[in-house]
């Protein structure tokens, strides 16, 4: 057997603050296949391949969103974005968003998806987030036993959470409290 072909793939998760050309043909392919195989995440199909690169290059400039791209071999095969609130939701400062979160079916098996969801987790301790949330549809078993697994906490079921081809599905809601960075102090803004 040859060395290539006994090799562990390359996987790599980065922040990423703009998307070039290729990044962003790669993100949104990916998507598309993760959509199609029904992560959807808002989505139940893909949207129109212009207003798909809109809103990805969007994200990348909204300045309580920030993007994490997971690669596998050097191909962009999946995200997770961390999302905090504006400045006028004071009161919620303290707590953020985990959004988008999807691996492309042809790279799932290989740990992106806890290695992006780690990687928001350190982002959002080092801004000083104390708690994470973030919503689920019922029906995306290994994305629910991946969040369980991290520790994230279910706190409430809507029954019709989302609907998909005119039938309501039920969505779950998470939080998990983080622990903060030594040094830190208790209660600091991000």
């Amino acid at each position: 057997m040859s060395e290539a072909a006994t090799a562990e793939p390359r996987i790599e998760v980065a922040m990423v603050e703009r998307l070039g050309k290729r990044e962003l043909a790669e993100l949104c392919d990916a998507a598309a296949l993760a959509i199609n195989d029904g992560a959807g995440f808002g989505w139940v199909s893909p949207p129109q391949p212009e207003a798909f690169e809109r809103y990805w290059r969007g994200v990348t400039v909204v300045p309580e969103r920030v993007l994490f791209v997971g690669r596998l071999d050097g191909v962009v095969a999946g995200s997770v974005q961390l999302v905090s609130a504006p400045p006028q939701k004071e009161a919620w400062r303290l707590s953020c968003l985990v959004d988008t979160h999807f691996v492309a079916p042809w790279a799932r098996g290989h740990g992106l998806a806890r290695l992006l969801l780690e990687a928001v987790e350190a982002e959002a301790r080092s801004r000083g987030f104390r708690v994470v949330n973030l919503s689920v549809r019922v029906t995306q078993e290994a994305a629910i036993a991946l969040y369980e697994s991290l520790g994230f906490e279910r706190w409430g079921t809507h029954p019709k959470y989302a609907h998909v081809d005119g039938e309501p599905v039920a969505g779950h809601y998470y939080c998990k409290e983080l622990a903060q960075p030594a040094g830190r102090p208790s209660g600091a803004a991000p």
